[in-house]
């Protein structure tokens, strides 16, 4: 009769090496595989009688947050402080929500402090960020933020829980990346339970998207692409004769209810277009005004039309939006869109 033989050993808690009882170091990694740790005794001192602790990094061990990670290895605090050190809290809190272990990279669940596969501490800026999270999720905003498009920083949130959230290189929503954005840029705030933009006297302005037509006034500004815009009245009569009778020569004059100029960075005048009829098309072809190498640019993007002298601009269904910017203050619905300097940010609402 043959009966199977089982050994019994011991598996390292770093590198999930097995080794044969009794085996002191893990002969892949090094690490201490003691069971327990043995009692020192001094000929001069007499230390004070403790129970057996479990040796760190050994199988089955769970590791002090405190304690090295195996024989003759500093704790790992440092770097963790200095891995988080940079994130703003909306990044922390991000990070919290999907926590990776840095030693073995298993996932760690929300709300444990170690990792359940090799013992690792979660840093306590990662702790400190899940329960800023979870207090999130008890209590919802009215209304939230999303950065659609932010080098690099898609998709974050910011929840406006305050009653005034400023946005700027400085404030509560900060951008010190952005060129375009001024130190206090703007201010998002609650009046009679809606929520509320409010322009700080930045230099570049808010800009919100266009929903269908809506009325403008000459000297208003608005984005189109990467284009920027500014709808000029038609300019006063100066064809008359000079004081000697002269009169200055120039091409044909066709009237014109008004024009449009391109801004460029800077505030330099690029192009003027005068509309030759009541209305002006733009986009990037078979328009007034085209742009064929503007990716942001749809075919037929906007117009601009002029009707007993008030004038309106249109959204064509462009891909991208058109965005006029704000003069003071404005109320903002679910949905909308917004530019603050080279950040596009939607609007969320809480409904229910």
């Amino acid at each position: 009769m043959h009966t199977e033989q089982h050994e019994i050993g011991i598996v390292c808690g770093q590198c999930d090496l097995w080794s044969p009882m009794g085996t002191a170091r893990c002969p892949e990694c090094a690490n201490d595989l003691a069971l327990f740790t043995p009692r020192r005794a001094s000929s001069t001192t007499t230390p004070a009688r403790r129970s057996p602790t479990p040796a760190a990094g050994s199988a089955g061990a769970r590791l002090d947050p405190t304690s090295a990670r195996g024989q003759g290895r500093g704790p790992k605090t440092t770097s963790s402080k200095s891995e988080f050190a940079e994130l703003s809290q909306e990044e922390l809190m991000e990070q919290a929500r999907n926590y990776v272990c840095r030693s073995c990279s298993s996932g760690v669940p929300s709300g444990h402090k170690f990792c359940g596969r090799c013992g690792t501490a979660v840093p306590p800026e990662i702790l400190n960020a899940q329960t800023l999270f979870f207090g999130d999720m008890q209590n919802p905003a009215k209304a939230k933020l999303i950065l659609i498009r932010g080098e690099g920083m898609d998709g974050l949130s910011f929840h406006l829980k305050a009653e005034q959230h400023i946005v700027g290189r400085n404030g509560q929503l900060v951008f010190p990346d952005d060129p375009f954005v001024s130190p206090k840029h703007a201010n998002f705030f609650y009046r009679d339970g809606k929520l509320v933009v409010r322009d700080e006297g930045s230099l570049n302005g808010v800009y919100i998207r266009v929903r269908g037509t809506i009325d403008i006034t000459p000297g208003d500004t608005f984005l189109a692409g990467e284009q920027l815009f500014r709808l000029d009245p038609t300019p006063r009569a100066s064809d008359g004769q000079d004081p000697d009778g002269t009169y200055f020569y120039s091409s044909p004059k066709h009237p014109s209810p008004f024009r449009l100029t391109q801004v460029l960075q800077g505030g330099a005048v690029g192009m003027t277009v005068c509309a030759r009829g009541t209305s002006l098309q733009i986009g990037r072809e078979g328009g007034d005004l085209n742009f064929p190498v503007d990716l942001y640019m749809s075919g037929s993007h906007c117009r601009l039309e002029e009707h007993n002298g008030k004038f309106t601009l249109t959204d064509l269904n462009s891909r991208n939006g058109t965005y006029v910017r704000i003069k003071s203050e404005r109320e903002l619905a679910h949905g909308d869109y917004l530019f603050i300097g080279r950040k596009l940010l939607r609007v969320e609402l809480n409904t229910n």
